[in-house]
């Protein structure tokens, strides 16, 4: 009897949240991965070629002070999942990529989750690098449908994963291993979205999609008419820039799908990069571009944690326009499920709902221009950073020469008289140092409260 009664009572739940999540927007997010802040021709890199992404970056809203949570993929990625911050979400350093291995708890709550509670069927395509263990995985952690790989980088080709031995293959849908051997991953990812896109057209129930392109992350295997376009250029650029459009051409075949099945209308469409752009061998040393920006992939500089970063939503969002104000991927979840007209997260996060800055250039941030970081570095001598409106400071921030911190590790800045973190003036203003330091402290003494 009692379970008669539980099931009719999660019958009489799901029928409530279909009947209400007809008319809501379908949820897209395409989330690239190690892309530099300039790295579109629309965010200053007049080399590249970025059509589709420019297109859509004009259709809708985008950002120029766009943070990342962390600088490195998979902190980064639980936050855009759980709104909170990385050291919050329990996963404050990079996953493991060995089968078995646990990442983010299965306790965090995601959006996954939160929008299959109202009647969304929930989808992850591409990168996970957020667990590899049965409990952390994507179909324990909302998603209806699962299909890509769970650790940090793969052959696009082959589907391995090549770091340190032995390589092994790393490609499933919903935790059984396939074999697409000779396939073009970003290809797979686009036909898996079509033909989701043409099972959801004259669906009732609305869709969340996490698609999670694994470019421009090494290794580096762009299309050859790609690097034909771009022979004149030195090297890395010359690589990264064809693997730059080849992404493009990819998220253009994306964008083409859910618009010939009728979905672009009523689909919100999020793009961010997880972080700055990667210096490593693998990545010939570079390529990327922050612009005016210092740092790269692992720093708290700005150019490894401001991301390029847009929404667009036809005929409901404003087109071709751009805010300075600064938001951050905790920022998603909040603002998502306000713009589906759904209930504010019933836990305690991190991000804010920017609803208001998507409505007026003028708001004021839902941050009040704060935010914290904290990635990596020794437990005695991390590496952390933090914000508070034009003044940032940074300890033992990586890629800073040893001469240029004080003898405590310290770069101060005043971003709006120095973007380019060319000077640490940390010795002019002690007690901004005081003062800022002060507010670290109390952050990350409280912010690993799991609450």
């Amino acid at each position: 009897m009692l379970s008669f009664c539980i099931s009719l009572m999660l019958s009489i739940q799901d029928a409530k949240a279909q009947q209400g999540s007809k008319q809501r927007p379908n949820v897209l997010i395409i989330y690239t991965d190690d892309q530099g802040y300039a790295d579109l021709n629309i965010y200053g890199s007049k080399d590249l070629y970025t059509p589709n992404l420019d297109s859509l970056a004009r259709s809708g809203i985008r950002f120029t002070q766009f943070y990342s949570a962390s600088p490195i993929c998979s902190p980064s990625r639980a936050t855009l999942m759980t709104g909170r911050y990385p050291q919050r979400a329990q996963l404050p350093n990079m996953a493991s990529s060995t089968p078995g291995d646990p990442g983010m708890p299965g306790s965090q709550f995601t959006m996954a989750e939160f929008f299959k509670e109202y009647g969304y069927d929930t989808y992850h395509l591409g990168k996970w690098h957020l667990g590899y263990s049965q409990a952390t995985e994507p179909n324990a952690q909302g998603f209806d449908y699962s299909f890509g790989f769970m650790g940090g980088c793969q052959d696009n080709y082959s589907h391995f994963f090549y770091w340190a031995g032995p390589n092994r293959h790393d490609l499933w849908r919903n935790g059984k291993e396939v074999y697409m051997q000779g396939q073009f991953l970003p290809d797979i990812l686009v036909q898996q979205a079509d033909s989701i896109f043409g099972a959801k057209q004259h669906a009732q129930r609305p869709f969340f999609m996490y698609w999670a392109i694994n470019l421009p992350h090494y290794p580096l295997q762009p299309f050859p008419k790609w690097l034909d376009y771009y022979k004149n250029l030195s090297s890395p650029r010359d690589k990264y820039a064809a693997y730059i459009s080849t992404m493009d051409e990819e998220i253009g075949h994306l964008l083409k799908s859910l618009k010939d099945h009728g979905l672009a209308g009523n689909t919100i469409v999020v793009f961010q990069s997880d972080q700055g752009f990667s210096k490593e061998e693998r990545t010939f040393g570079g390529g990327g571009s922050a612009g005016i920006y210092r740092g790269s992939k692992f720093s708290l500089f700005e150019g490894g944690i401001r991301v390029p970063a847009f929404i667009s939503w036809k005929g409901r969002l404003k087109s071709n326009q751009v805010r300075d104000q600064l938001v951050t991927n905790a920022d998603w979840f909040p603002t998502l499920a306000s713009l589906c007209g759904l209930p504010a997260p019933k836990i305690l996060i991190d991000g804010k709902n920017m609803a208001d800055v998507l409505e007026n250039p003028h708001a004021a941030s839902a941050h009040k221009d704060r935010f914290f970081w904290q990635s990596r570095g020794s437990k005695n001598n991390p590496q952390w950073a933090v914000r508070d409106k034009d003044w940032k400071l940074l300890h033992n921030p990586k890629e800073a020469k040893k001469q240029e911190l004080t003898q405590e590790g310290y770069f101060l800045v005043n971003l709006k008289n120095d973007p380019s973190e060319k000077t640490n003036v940390a010795a002019d203003h002690p007690e901004i140092v005081a003062r800022l330091k002060g507010l670290y402290d109390h952050w990350i003494a409280t912010v690993d409260r799991q609450n």
